[in-house]
């Protein structure tokens, strides 16, 4: 084990030397240039691209926290753990006719405290037909994007979540069937479109998204009145309880846009913990909601500012007891030895206490200043996410430079503030340093 972590640990630090040489030596400023080449106007019937990426992460820990004594309970990792990430995706496409294929698959490596990890995955596959300019029909893997959300998404049901410290992120879609029609008018109402979804859910097919055994069914009714987009959506099957969504989105002007969500999930369960280990289990009708801002000043200057409800989250109190009990766990495990009461506070923290921003109500903030001081293809930003309900909060500078070509260089920082028994205060990490190197290619 010792020779694992000095062989992490020095890879990671040649790594991140080798990150800094980088960023450091950076020119400040450049001239930009222009080619034209008439090949590139004509419209290919295929596509190959993608990037590679590698990613170095420093993690500094914090020993006194819940979730620190829950997942490194039997085992010493010191003040701080690294890790090493490596990431290549790879999509292509090829159209013929009124049929287009595409394919885009992430092949993931990990090597950290616990040893190598890879992965390959495909995020999307899928048939696309297109038998006029108004219907489209799909087929296969697939990402719908529904939502206007920048940090979360409530109304999006048939999406995986966002992870709202990097709302970039790829994600990995459902094998659905769907399709698009779409109606333009001359008048107040501009455009019509209603998109009709399939989602089966049996095992190995969509076998995370509910009950087994089901096909389910979800739509989107969307419009273009007055200038405003909205979107109608809903989810019925078995697989989950049935929800009902809307959201919208307008420019009030040409760089001030406010959008919102609303989500409605019928007879949600809610299974949550006390201090002393009992489990509960709660049905109640939830209602999500977001409402954000988008605003870019006259000097390139980015402003992003959402307030997210969430009713599927937890309490303050019911966080506090969750966390109450790992502690009681750990001190339990320290005179006996025992583990039983972490291992079952692991097994609830699963898809449950674990996701992000799990509690009821969020602030996210994100401001990023495109070029200052004439320095090119450089921008910083801050992006903060605030827990109203426990006074906790994440804040993370970033260094954006895209400067070299088919090259993006991202340095990334993120420190937690939040008191005991608090989301941010319990989480195992005090701060997260990264730097990420991604290089595009394509053809």
């Amino acid at each position: 084990m010792r020779k694992d972590r000095k062989k992490i640990r020095t890879l990671f630090f040649i790594s991140f030397a080798f990150c800094f040489f980088l960023l450091t030596s950076l020119p400040v400023s450049a001239e930009e240039k222009y080619t034209f080449d008439i090949s590139e106007t004509e419209k290919k019937p295929y596509s190959f691209g993608g990037h590679a990426e590698f990613r170095p992460v420093l993690f500094g820990l914090d020993r006194d926290t819940s979730l620190y004594k829950l997942r490194f309970y039997n085992r010493d990792e010191g003040s701080a753990i690294e890790e090493l990430n490596a990431k290549l995706q790879l999509e292509g496409s090829l159209e013929k006719g009124i049929a287009r294929v595409f394919i885009r698959m992430n092949m993931d490596y990990k090597l950290s405290y616990l040893g190598e990890d890879h992965e390959a995955a495909i995020y999307e596959g899928f048939l696309s037909l297109k038998p006029s300019s108004s219907l489209t029909i799909d087929m296969g893997k697939k990402i719908l994007k529904w939502g206007k959300g920048y940090a979360w998404n409530p109304a999006a049901f048939v999406d995986r979540p966002k992870d709202p410290e990097d709302t970039e992120l790829s994600l990995e879609g459902f094998i659905v069937a769907s399709a698009d029609y779409i109606k333009s008018f001359n008048s107040h109402l501009k455009t019509v479109s209603f998109t009709p979804v399939v989602i089966p859910v049996y095992e190995n097919v969509n076998d995370d998204f509910g009950k087994l055994n089901n096909l389910n069914f979800a739509g989107k009714l969307y419009f273009l009145l007055f200038d405003t987009d909205i979107d109608l959506i809903a989810l019925a099957g078995d697989s989950k309880t049935a929800r009902f969504g809307a959201d919208f989105s307008r420019n009030i002007t040409t760089s001030f846009e406010v959008h919102g969500e609303f989500a409605f999930i019928n007879d949600y369960k809610k299974k949550f913990i006390d201090s002393n280990g009992n489990i509960f289990e709660k049905e109640y009708d939830a209602k999500s909601y977001l409402i954000g801002a988008r605003y870019l000043t006259q000097k390139d200057t980015t402003y992003i500012l959402e307030y997210y409800h969430n009713g599927t989250g937890f309490t303050a109190e019911e966080m506090r007891d969750y966390f109450s009990f790992i502690d009681k766990g750990y001190n339990t495990y320290l005179l006996s030895g025992s583990d039983a009461l972490l291992k079952k506070a692991l097994n609830i923290t699963e898809g449950n206490y674990g996701k992000a921003n799990s509690m009821r109500d969020y602030l996210y903030l994100r401001v990023s200043q495109k070029e200052p001081f004439d320095i090119l293809y450089f921008t910083p930003s801050i992006t903060s996410i605030f827990n109203m309900n426990d006074n906790s909060f994440s804040i993370s500078p970033e260094l954006l430079y895209t400067g070299i070509t088919n090259i993006e260089l991202r340095l990334k920082a993120s420190f937690i503030y939040g008191e005991r028994l608090s989301e941010y205060g319990e989480k195992q990490n005090d701060y997260r340093i990264e730097f990420l190197i991604r290089y595009y290619f394509g053809i």
